[in-house]
């Protein structure tokens, strides 16, 4: 069995020395390559069934990030864009030419980045639980994330994150390290319309109903990608140009997303339906 963040790894697993950072990852089934990105304080492991899901008909490739589970941290911030020249650079270790990219909530930012700074190596690309403005949240929950640092990871010990992490570190010890740094890059403001608006990959944005970010954001950032204007046709030729999509799953929320046959179900319908030719940019 089974269950989210205490999935025991089934794939093949291996370390990559590239971008100044030996990067843990694993094979998963066979097929058309996806890579599978998770959240802040996470590891692959912790998409559990629903990695299995996406392995039975894809070659899923699924990673650790810097300072995360088995691949030990490096004297550099946590951010998404050093993060994305990370996979980007193992993609090319790989020898692969294209993959679909699937990030969940951290991991979302840093496929979204893949597919902002090398578009040729993505050839779809799904986000799920992340958002685009920091404004996007509660001002109550932006406060917290604003007091997440070093010192909070001794309220932390009775956590999954925190069972995850010293069961799979190099080094356990480093584990206030990590959440400083992730508390640095939560406190950081950002905005990522005018990337999102040029995104030139299909792509589809997932949320839970009860998500950290409202749905309504979800709604306003398919705007930026030709969605929602219009109704899609009885042969979908009022559908978003360049192929988006977008799926607010019912029932969900932020910490069991990532693990949910309904998500795992939604990524498969979007990556193996027929491609849809992509647009320098989506203009509403």
């Amino acid at each position: 069995m089974t269950t989210g963040w205490t999935t025991e790894a089934k794939g093949a697993g291996a370390y990559a020395d590239v971008n100044g950072i030996n990067l843990y990852y694993e094979i998963h089934g066979t097929g058309r390559p996806l890579v599978l990105l998770h959240g802040g304080l996470g590891a692959s492991e912790m998409f559990g069934p629903a990695l299995e899901q996406l392995a039975a008909s894809h070659q899923v490739i699924a990673v650790d990030l810097q300072g995360h589970g088995r691949t030990a941290d490096v004297d550099r911030p946590i951010r998404i864009e050093t993060m994305a020249e990370d996979i980007a650079a193992l993609i090319d270790h790989l020898g692969i030419e294209q993959v679909d990219a699937v990030g969940y909530s951290l991991g979302g930012g840093v496929a979204f980045q893949l597919a902002v700074r090398h578009p040729g190596k993505v050839r779809k690309l799904v986000v799920v639980s992340a958002y685009f403005r920091d404004d996007a949240v509660d001002p109550a929950l932006r406060a917290q994330q604003q007091q997440v640092n070093a010192a909070a990871a001794e309220f932390m010990k009775d956590t999954p994150m925190y069972a995850l992490y010293v069961r799979l570190a190099p080094r356990p010890e480093d584990f206030p390290r990590l959440v400083d740094k992730i508390g640095e890059y939560m406190s950081q403001p950002f905005d990522l319309t005018d990337q999102l608006r040029e995104i030139r990959v299909p792509t589809m944005l997932v949320s839970a109903d009860a998500d950290m970010a409202p749905p309504s954001h979800l709604v306003e950032a398919f705007k930026l990608l030709d969605g929602g204007l219009r109704d899609g046709g009885w042969m979908g030729e009022g559908r978003p140009k360049g192929g988006h999509a977008l799926a607010i799953l019912p029932g969900l929320q932020h910490y069991n997303i990532f693990s949910s046959p309904l998500t795992a179900a939604t990524i498969l319908a979007f990556l193996d339906a027929p491609d849809v030719p992509a647009q320098e940019g989506a203009t509403p």
